[in-house]
């Protein structure tokens, strides 16, 4: 229990820490990173840079090595992916149905890589997750595992890549608005089981990072943009998919899948903002922003 106390704290100030640095960087003020947001404001999207790397540099340091490396790939691949979309921007499509037609099309744009990408990456860090861990005990058998040895089937690898991948592609259509997705990602971690096979030192690093990036966020200074937002909603998705059975991992997963098929058709502030309780949890603390 200590352990796991000490190493989320070092893993939540690593996220804080790393986050920080970035967001105090002169990255934050040159003019690629600088965007208007919905208020016609000027933001920078250093924060999504920032907390990818607060992310790694917290989840560094999650105990369990399949956890650790699946947590690191999938995070490290949509922040990377998603600045690739930021930042090299090319096409004109929007949104998972414009992307998925440019590419019917044969027209390959960053967004269509990043939707491409990440579901890749999902699945290959879902194989790292369910995968059968190697014999290591007398005859090549681990005792501690021999009671309780179970193999994933294909099935559930691809369930598990689709709620991390349907989670970053989530946390990225909330980040409409200063803070929505932090909060999101606060309230998630704040209703998860973590006494189910996930690291602690997981979800310090998202804590951490959060806080971090926190008020500048709700001030509408920065933004997370495709990069911060898809590396945190893949790392918050990773930890979905280690607390969850296969049972509500399909159900998690049909929720991911209903909220994307809703949101070509709804507007998601629309409904927060009409919605008593969600819109006074979306608005908190950005009063005039």
């Amino acid at each position: 229990m200590i352990r796991s106390i000490v190493s989320t704290a070092v893993a939540g100030l690593l996220g804080f820490t790393a986050t920080k640095a970035v967001l105090a960087s002169r990255l934050r003020t040159q003019q690629n990173v600088v965007r208007t947001n919905h208020a016609g404001r000027e933001v920078s999207l250093i924060e999504g840079p920032a907390v990818t790397a607060g992310l790694l540099a917290g989840g560094a340091l999650i105990e369990d090595p399949r956890q650790r490396t699946a947590t690191l790939l999938a995070t490290a691949t949509a922040g990377g992916l998603g600045a690739v979309d930021d930042f090299c921007e090319s096409g004109s499509s929007k949104g998972l149905r414009g992307h998925l037609s440019a590419l019917a099309r044969g027209e390959i744009t960053t967004g269509a890589i990043k939707v491409t990408g990440i579901p890749l990456a999902s699945i290959a860090a879902a194989a790292i997750l369910r995968g059968r861990p190697r014999p290591t005990g007398l005859f090549g058998h681990d005792r501690t595992e021999a009671g309780r040895a179970w193999y994933a089937t294909a099935t559930d690898i691809v369930v598990t890549g689709g709620v991390i991948a349907g989670s970053a592609n989530l946390f990225n259509l909330l980040d409409l608005r200063p803070g929505r997705a932090l909060k999101a990602g606060t309230l998630t971690l704040a209703f998860t089981d973590h006494e189910r096979r996930v690291s602690w030192a997981q979800s310090g690093a998202i804590a951490g990072a959060t806080a971090a990036a926190w008020p500048d966020d709700l001030a509408g200074e920065v933004m997370l943009g495709d990069t911060g937002a898809n590396a945190l909603g893949a790392a918050i998705g990773v930890i979905l998919s280690e607390t969850a059975s296969p049972a509500q991992r399909r159900l998690i997963l049909a929720v991911l899948a209903g909220l994307t098929l809703a949101s070509e058709k709804v507007s998601f502030t629309s409904v927060i903002e009409s919605t008593p309780g969600l819109r006074e949890i979306d608005s908190f603390g950005r009063e005039g922003v």
